[in-house]
């Protein structure tokens, strides 16, 4: 455990970051299985429906820091990827 004050704080501040950064994760990855459920079903409205929410909150999760820019531009490019095999 810390001793100084400032490195105490800062233990806190990450305990509340890596929670905030677990809940947008989480969320990313239910939004992607309903994408999932969606294609698999075959529902093309529920599919870009789920896929413009999915991609919302992955860019919402990379403007925050939660993810890199790569990693954003990969998932996105997955999910479209799915979505156009879907419709062709």
């Amino acid at each position: 455990m810390p001793n100084i004050k400032s490195a105490k704080k800062r233990v806190l501040v990450i305990e509340t970051k890596t929670l905030r950064n677990k809940m947008i994760k989480s969320t990313i990855k239910t939004l992607i299985k309903k994408f999932d459920a969606a294609v698999e079903s075959g529902d093309k409205a529920a599919a870009e429906s789920a896929f413009t929410n999915a991609v919302k909150k992955i860019d919402q999760a990379a403007a925050k820091g939660v993810y890199h820019k790569n990693t954003t531009a990969r998932k996105k490019s997955q999910l479209a990827t799915k979505l156009a095999a879907m419709n062709a």
